[in-house]
């Protein structure tokens, strides 16, 4: 496909194929050839799929055994394919995934505020839509000169430098001085391949092509990059010149991958015992199972995998697999203004989303934007791009283990635990832009060489005080009544690949700080594995501090136990402490608070549901979350900053009290209603509840128009809603004579002196005659989608008003377009508009500018046209919390039980709480402030010899770079050394004379380099202690 170049290239060059249906085959164990193709024949034999063979995978990795299989089943049925798991030596068979990456090579992109030319015409033909999904693992480097910045602005700056390279901005110079080269660490690189006489790198051990073209030279530029970003040691030189490369070729120079490929060299690379492995790939899949099951088997193998985050910010939610797993170091890009990188993906993890909350990602940040590296053929480029951060920690990872004598103690949580302990906090920026800050390669090293095995916690503590780092736990004080905030804490256990937690974790509340004024519930991993677990603690008020304000304090013991490694026995134990501090208010009035619906949002994956916007053909797919603090952010900042409290509801319907809340927001829902849930709101509504719903389109006709051909499944996939899941929308408000229609509109509109854009909207098709709906000239774009045409209609229903009869009952408002609040693809915010409906919702106030709106109409009986019906041979059920399978239609599950949570008893502490929870964040063996740096050695690795006429000069001021320095400079360096220590001697002896007749005195005190400063306290302070947590 022809990516687009700017928001008005809204088209695709499409070819389209079709190809055998392929699926991949997980084993329970390692099996030889012989052995998996008895197991797969004997599994089939009595099955329906009498079309089938094993594909044949000729690589490396061919002669031994594997732990899966690629199978060719023509028109292969569900039967077979249950045929194959009940297999007991079979775990588990997948589609076999084509992956499609696609370089940017743009010199520049457009204004990220520029609005899309709505005007232009959609020239695919929706019929033959056929897509690698952007879903896909794709390439995430962006083009040279990509310089955007998180949004801070000057108004002069100095113009922008050619910059030094990356390597000796982190210092790693320090570390080549004292003689660390990353000589005897295996790195691999999995990218596009490598040149065999490139002149950049010495040590490449291997190259791998896994690929299905017959070549292992890199024709594309982009794994030339990333492994001179590592190890060059020439001309833009790399952090570790001296490890061994390892190069697996797993991208065509079409930018094509499979599933298989990857499978296939990930097992290799267990098999080679690789230490490092950069990954500069991503996509939103993570419930990709053969992918990110051999992502855990591969660091349960002790392999260090660094991975980029994602290029899809600045908005929120859009983290990419693998970087977003525990297990694997993700990477942030800043520029070197250390400003986030705009294109810089942002968190939380969605994985947990409804019910849960999401990780703390990126791990760590570093630059990322306008870094040089190694050309395709030689000499130096710039890149841009979180492909390019992540071989930048990805080289420094390689430094640091070469540092490291006992190498048993580098395996990834350690590694994880050093970055991200040494990582300097970036000013102005929170924890899901940052992660914990920005990589420090000097004091990483400081640290990962005092290291003892241990866990910790990421994030360290909980301050929902500490604005902006701990947002958006910081932006709203909690209260008694509240949901519970709940924060997911990463368990990173350094002890070993497995552990679990001893006991249960402890709540000790600190008494003078009002710890006993809130309630801690903890849940947890069973099991730690590989190298990390979850903690997740839920936060609420007391009763008694229902009418209190103040700041509560306390802390969270837990202790980690891990079986002890080189077959001594035993277990290894390691306690650390959670501190958790939060800010109480009396609980607001109901009027003031909002309740979100989470539990009826669905997201890829794992089905195909649509984006809310049509119009956004270069990704189809809503990946999001739909949660507040993801594209929704904008919109909840902005009711916090009006006075709302937000809350966010991820259980059903009846698991809510509704006399606590004002307003209950439904957005963009594409889920289904339980029968209880339609009576429990009705019957709250009559109570006084109010309701705002913000609607998408959902068209039948239009639905089956946007189908793909996805190469990674080798399947047709049929959206499972629309934007919205209109039907079971209008399933929810039918008591009240309201519906939404199953028209398609977009257009731009005033109403009330405010522009407004539609984007992807429905109408409202019936609505009570005592109601308000204002009406208003839009384009039919289902008719766009259909027939390329276009046609204009007038008066169409698009706001609609009502307060319910019953006495004291809640007033209900539909909208029937959500972009225009959800960050994704809003182009006009209408802000404004949520403020009226709240307004109208919690106090009863109809806003006068639409009262007497010109554009105010009659409400619609729905008697025009049938109301939309759901999509006949849909498969919502196989995603849904709701349906599941039933002979003829799906049916309702049985209504779950609402959450419940286990309080932890607190053991009340009667002293005082630290006054500041962020400080240099300690490992328990490990005090910063009595870290040193070993004497630096005159060491120089060892680099190749400059070309004739080549020059260097920028790497290092002054031109001079470790290894290449000018022969007439090295011959007077030992003459300069001599006369040095002469007078240094002559010194000594004048001062010693002097002591000798002279009363001893103080001396002044001279300021020392900070390393033989920390030297010195180290050796002058008491061992055997270890500071606490």
């Amino acid at each position: 496909p022809r990516p687009y170049q700017s928001c008005s290239s809204l088209y695709l060059m499409i070819t389209m194929f079709c190809l055998s249906t392929e699926y991949i085959v997980a084993f329970n164990g390692y099996f030889t050839a012989k052995a998996r193709s008895h197991f797969i024949s004997s599994a089939l034999k009595s099955s329906e799929a009498l079309d089938w063979r094993i594909v044949p995978r000729k690589n490396p990795a061919s002669d031994f055994p594997s732990d899966f299989e690629v199978v060719q089943i023509r028109q292969a049925s569900h039967s077979s394919l249950l045929t194959l798991e009940d297999h007991p030596y079979i775990k588990r068979v997948t589609p076999q995934r084509k992956v499609f990456r696609t370089l940017n090579y743009t010199p520049d992109l457009p204004d990220p505020g520029a609005a899309c030319n709505n005007d232009t015409r959609w020239t695919q033909k929706w019929q033959s839509w056929q897509s690698s999904r952007p879903l896909r693992r794709t390439s995430l480097s962006l083009a040279f000169g990509f310089w955007h910045a998180t949004g801070r602005h000057s108004s002069r700056r100095l113009l922008r430098a050619i910059p030094r390279h990356v390597a000796q901005i982190l210092q790693a110079d320090v570390l080549w001085q004292m003689g660390y080269t990353g000589s005897g660490v295996k790195v691999a690189v999995f990218d596009t391949g490598l040149s065999e006489k490139h002149p950049h790198f010495k040590n490449v051990k291997e190259r791998t092509n896994w690929t299905n073209e017959k070549t292992l030279d890199d024709g594309l530029g982009h794994g030339t990059f990333v492994a001179g970003v590592i190890a060059s040691m020439r001309e833009c030189q790399g952090f570790a010149p001296d490890s061994e490369l390892h190069i697996f070729r797993v991208f065509t120079n079409n930018q094509v991958s499979y599933t298989s490929w990857f499978l296939d060299a990930f097992n290799y690379a267990i098999l080679k015992k690789i230490d490092v492995l950069n990954l500069s790939i991503g996509g939103p899949d993570f419930m990709d199972h053969p992918f990110v099951d051999k992502v855990w088997e591969l660091t349960a193998n002790r392999v260090i995998m660094v991975s980029a985050i994602g290029n899809d910010g600045p908005l929120y939610g859009t983290l990419n697999n693998p970087a977003d797993q525990m297990d694997v170091i993700g990477v942030g890009g800043i520029d070197f203004e250390d400003n986030i990188a705009r294109f810089s993906s942002r968190g939380m993890t969605t994985w947990e989303l409804p019910g849960g909350y999401g990780r703390v990602k990126p791990d760590i940040v570093t630059y990322g934007s306008g870094v040089r590296g190694s050309g395709m053929k030689e000499g130096c480029r710039s890149l841009s791009g979180t492909s390019v951060a992540s071989p930048v920690v990805a080289g420094a990872v390689t430094l640091l283990v070469s540092t490291v004598l006992n190498r048993e103690l580098v395996n990834p949580a350690s590694m994880k635990q050093a970055l991200i302990a040494s990582a300097r906090r970036l000013p102005g920026v929170n924890m899901f832009e940052q992660g914990h800050g920005k990589l420090d390669l000097i004091r990483a090293y400081q640290i990962l060489n005092s290291y003892k095995p241990q866990a910790s916690l990421s994030p360290s503590y909980i301050d929902l005080t500490e604005c902006p780092y701990m947002w958006p736990y910081c932006s709203q004080p909690i209260y008694y009544g509240g949901m519970p905030t709940i924060v997911n804490v990463t368990i990173l256990n350094g002890m070993g690949v497995t552990g679990r937690i001893l006991d249960k974790p402890i709540w000790q509340p600190y008494l003078p700080q009002n710890g006993d004024h809130i309630d801690v519930a903890v849940s947890y991993s069973p099991v730690l594995w590989p190298w990390a677990g979850y903690l997740a603690v839920s936060i609420s008020v007391a009763k008694k501090a229902a009418s209190w304000e103040g700041i509560a304090q306390g802390h969270v013991m837990v202790t980690v136990a891990s079986p002890a490694g080189n077959n001594v026995g035993g277990e290894m134990t390691s306690t650390v402490k959670l501190p958790v501090k939060v800010k109480i208010v009396p609980t607001p009035p109901r009027s003031k608070r909002v309740l979100w619906d989470q539990y009826h949002n669905l997201r890829y994956p794992p089905g195909y549901f649509p984006r809310d916007n049509l119009r956004m053909k270069n990704d189809p797919l809503d990946w999001n979350g739909d949660h507040i603090h993801t594209n929704f952010r904008d919109m909840y900042q902005h009711l916090r900053s009006m006075g709302y409290f937000v809350e966010v509801l991820g259980a059903p319907i009846t698991c809510f009290d509704a006399s606590q809340y004002g307003t209950f927001m439904m957005v963009d829902s594409e889920e289904e209603y339980f029968p209880e849930e339609i009576t429990k709101l009705r019957r709250d509504i009559d109570k006084g509840l109010s309701l705002i719903v913000f609607s998408d389109w959902y068209n039948t006709s239009v639905m089956r128009k946007v189908k793909f051909y996805d190469e990674n499944t080798r399947q047709w996939w049929m959206p499972d809603t629309g934007g919205a899941n209109v039907p079971a929308l209008n399933d929810l408000i039918s008591v009240w004579g309201m519906a939404f229609s199953d028209g398609l509109y977009e257009g731009d509109f005033t109403m009330a002196d405010h522009d407004m854009y539609y984007a992807s909207g429905c109408s409202i098709a019936k609505f009570p005659e005592d109601g308000i709906v204002i009406a208003k000239t839009l384009k039919d774009q289902g008719l766009e989608v259909l027939k390329q045409e276009t046609a204009v209609v007038e008066g169409v229903p698009i706001l609609g008003m009502y307060q319910t009869p019953s006495e004291g009952g809640g007033r209900i408002a539909l909208y029937g377009d959500s972009n225009c609040i959800d960050d994704s693809h809003r182009q006009k915010d209408c802000f404004w508009l949520l403020d009226a409906l709240l307004q109208y919702t919690s106090y009863s106030m109809t806003p006068p500018s639409l009262i007497h709106s010109n554009s105010r109409v009659t409400p619609p009986t729905g008697t025009d046209r049938p109301l939309p019906e759901r999509l006949e041979g849909n498969h919502l059920y196989r995603y849904s919390k709701v349906l599941e399978a039933h002979l003829g239609d799906p049916k309702p599950r049985p209504l779950p039980a609402c959450p419940h949570l286990s309080w932890s008893k607190p053991q009340p502490l009667n002293e005082t709480a630290p006054s500041n929870l962020w400080k240099h964040q300690k490992l328990l063996s490990i005090d910063m402030d009595k870290v040193v740096l070993p004497n630096v050695r005159n060491y120089r690795p060892q680099v190749r010899p400059l070309s004739p006429g080549e020059s260097g000069a920028w790497d290092i001021p002054g031109g001079i770079m470790p290894g290449r320095y000018n022969q007439e400079v090295g011959q007077t360096i030992p003459m300069f050394a001599f006369l040095g220590a002469m007078v240094v001697l002559s010194f000594f002896v004048v001062q010693l004379t002097k002591s000798k007749n002279k009363p001893k005195r103080r001396k002044p005190r001279v300021k020392r380099p900070t390393y033989l400063q920390q030297q010195q306290q180290q050796q002058l302070a008491p061992t055997g202690k270890n500071p606490t947590v």
